[in-house]
């Protein structure tokens, strides 16, 4: 692969579900880009978004070449934060109420989810929410409890119904993503819509990293790292930017080994006062592997500026190999790697 190449496979831009744009489209050709998120609402079902996807994966084909081919994820939840409705998807309840759920049932269910997005040409969910929020706190947690995307108020209960989901989603071949690491359960700010959003109560050692633990130690794929700042872990540095919580919590302490993808480094509020270009510099540096955005604009700088480092540091450029390895290495685990 070229350096070119390579950087693309550390991206993820956004697409509309329901309509697409040519221009950005372009734009993710043209910079290479590995994998797309399907963006807002599309009520077209199952059949229909196949069609969208395959006709912008086969023009991503033939600009990377079929050897590698474009991984496509969405936001597949439930409640308020389903992407994909219409003819063949189910209704997909809130969080809240999946863990209400026996493990079993909602494992059960969960396979049937990922059939539905299997089928519409999707393999990875951003999903399952691991963040734990306190009963206490409740909807006045703005990015989670407000929309009840949490499976509960405790430990115990995120952690076996993030697994039943995860496992039923497996259990259909489609990948899944544990976050938002290390949890935004415990702040009041969404950091899609509030800059400064911090958590000043989870350490290293809180039960709330729970779910994650043993999601990891179930072999999860893809874990998503928040934006907020968790003054017990790093003070000084957004998570997304910080190598105390990617390279030596998540990675160190926890044992992950799959690919790490940011939050939103497009149009996040939290991220708003880096430009695109220090966003995806800070997050490989801290130890990153895939930079989400749901704006394609940015990627163009956030490319140029990655290649730009790669040419004068040599550790930067030993962590944009390991992540792009890491990105291949999914991507052959989900049929998109042609080795021969």
């Amino acid at each position: 692969m070229t350096t070119a190449q390579r950087v693309g496979q550390l991206l993820m831009g956004g697409v509309s579900a329901a309509h697409p744009d040519q221009a950005q489209l372009a734009t993710l050709r043209a910079h290479h880009v590995g994998s797309v998120m399907l963006t807002g609402r599309s009520t077209a079902g199952t059949t229909a978004t196949r069609q969208v996807v395959d006709g912008f994966r086969g023009q991503a084909d033939q600009v990377a070449g079929r050897r590698v081919g474009l991984l496509v994820s969405t936001d597949q939840e439930g409640g308020k934060v389903q992407v994909l409705t219409g003819p063949g998807f189910s209704v997909m309840p809130s969080g809240l109420t999946q863990g209400s759920w026996p493990t079993g049932t909602l494992r059960t269910r969960a396979a049937e989810w990922a059939r539905q997005l299997k089928a519409a040409g999707v393999d990875l969910n951003l999903a399952p929410v691991a963040d734990v929020v306190p009963a206490a706190l409740g909807t006045r947690n703005l990015p989670i409890g407000s929309f009840q995307r949490e499976y509960g108020h405790t430990a115990d209960t995120v952690t076996s119904h993030t697994g039943a989901f995860a496992a039923g989603f497996a259990q259909s071949g489609v990948m899944t993503t544990l976050k938002h690491f290390p949890g935004l359960g415990r702040v009041i700010g969404n950091t899609d819509t509030t800059a400064n959003v911090v958590d000043s109560v989870t350490t290293p050692t809180s039960s709330s990293l729970t779910p994650f633990r043993t999601g990891i130690q179930a072999g999860a794929p893809f874990v998503m790292i928040s934006s907020a700042i968790y003054s017990k872990i790093d003070p000084q540095h957004l998570a997304a930017f910080s190598p105390t919580v990617i390279d030596h919590l998540l990675r160190g302490q926890l044992g992950f080994k799959g690919v790490v993808i940011s939050d939103d480094l497009g149009n996040a509020v939290a991220v708003r006062s880096f430009t695109p270009a220090q966003r995806a510099v800070n997050f490989i540096a801290a130890g990153g592997d895939m930079i989400l955005t749901v704006r394609p604009s940015t990627i163009p700088p956030m490319a140029e500026a990655i290649q730009t480092r790669m040419g004068q540091d040599a550790s930067f450029r030993a962590k944009v190999d390991a992540g792009v390895r890491r990105i291949l290495d999914a991507k052959h685990k989900a049929g998109l790697l042609d080795c021969r």
